[in-house]
């Protein structure tokens, strides 16, 4: 009886034994498995990628590398070492990126000069200002040009130059015309496009009339900018105005040598010539035409050139273009 309760207590001495081994077992188990502790085989490693925030996961794994005694450990690749007792690699810095330097400023360019002085802004000229003793002889195109050959070749053997108003419409019917003034020289202006009284249009109809004149002229092979000339002389303050806003300075004349009248208005070469010599002053602004009259067909103004440019010489007066109205 007293070997059998022996026997008994033996046992359960083991048992108690067995229980307290798996104890500690299940103990170092579980200080393996907490958080933070280095496991002795890492798992295979896996690309490291970086949050929105630039810093490394601390979930991520990196490469393992064999140590001397031939137990893996985990290899570091940042560039700062990890936080001691961690066992993790420490967040990336990120690299500033400075700013792209400024391109450099073109300077702004030169504001195109102005067409004309501004001094003579709101007006319609009728001499040239400061021109001394020196005449403008200019002609009027709106009509037919039959007058045209006789005036150029009466203005090239005095080797005088001339400035021409030229409607659109004669430009475009005349193409030839345009070329031959330019050839010899000549200054060109504009004339409106149909030559229609300015005062009854309105600002916009006074746009239209001078740029498709200037497109006509220009497409004829001459710049008439920014000489300008109202049909009929008719003008107020308020078509000046818009002139000027389209960049054209109006140029008027001091004497009319009514030439365009013909005989049969009574008009004669001579008288043509008389009248051009009674009106004769510094900056003097001659106004002739180059189409012959629609009733008699004359063309008084081309007839009589040659006398009027030897009356004006021998008066002591040269010859200038509307050109010296710019300078």
């Amino acid at each position: 009886m007293r070997s059998m309760v022996a026997g008994g207590r033996r046992r359960l001495m083991v048992i108690a034994a067995v229980v307290a081994a798996l104890g500690l077992l299940a103990a170092g188990a579980a200080v393996l498995l907490l958080p933070g502790t280095p496991t002795a085989f890492p798992p295979a490693s896996t690309p490291v990628t970086a949050t929105a925030s630039g810093s490394v996961p601390a979930t991520a794994s990196v490469p393992a590398t064999a140590s001397a005694s031939g137990t893996q450990t985990p290899a570091l690749t940042s560039a700062t070492s990890p936080p001691p007792g961690t066992g993790l690699p420490a967040p990336a810095v990120p690299v500033p990126v400075p700013p792209p330097a400024p391109e450099p400023t073109a300077p702004a360019p030169a504001p195109p000069a102005a067409p004309f002085p501004g001094a003579l802004a709101g007006r319609d000229l009728e001499t040239i200002p400061g021109a001394g003793a020196a005449v403008a002889l200019t002609f009027d195109a709106g009509a037919n040009s039959a007058g045209l050959p006789g005036i150029l070749q009466s203005l090239a053997a005095a080797r005088v130059r001339g400035t021409f108003f030229l409607t659109g419409s004669w430009a475009a019917a005349n193409p030839g015309g345009v070329a031959a003034i330019v050839a010899g020289g000549h200054r060109v202006g504009n004339h409106s496009m149909t030559h229609p009284a300015f005062t009854g249009l309105s600002d916009a109809g006074i746009a239209d009339q001078l740029r498709s004149a200037e497109q006509a002229i220009r497409a004829a092979g001459a710049d008439p900018r920014p000489l300008f000339r109202f049909p009929f002389g008719d003008r107020d303050a308020r078509t000046i105005a818009a002139a000027n806003n389209l960049g054209y300075l109006p140029v008027r004349w001091s004497v009319d040598t009514l030439g365009w009248k013909g005989t049969s208005g009574g008009v004669t070469g001579q008288l043509v010539a008389d009248r051009v010599l009674a009106g004769l002053k510094p900056g003097e602004i001659v106004l002739m035409h180059i189409g012959s009259n629609p009733d008699d067909g004359t063309t008084l103004d081309a007839d009589a050139l040659p006398q009027v440019i030897s009356r004006i010489r021998q008066a002591g007066y040269d010859f200038t273009t509307l050109d010296a109205l710019l300078g």
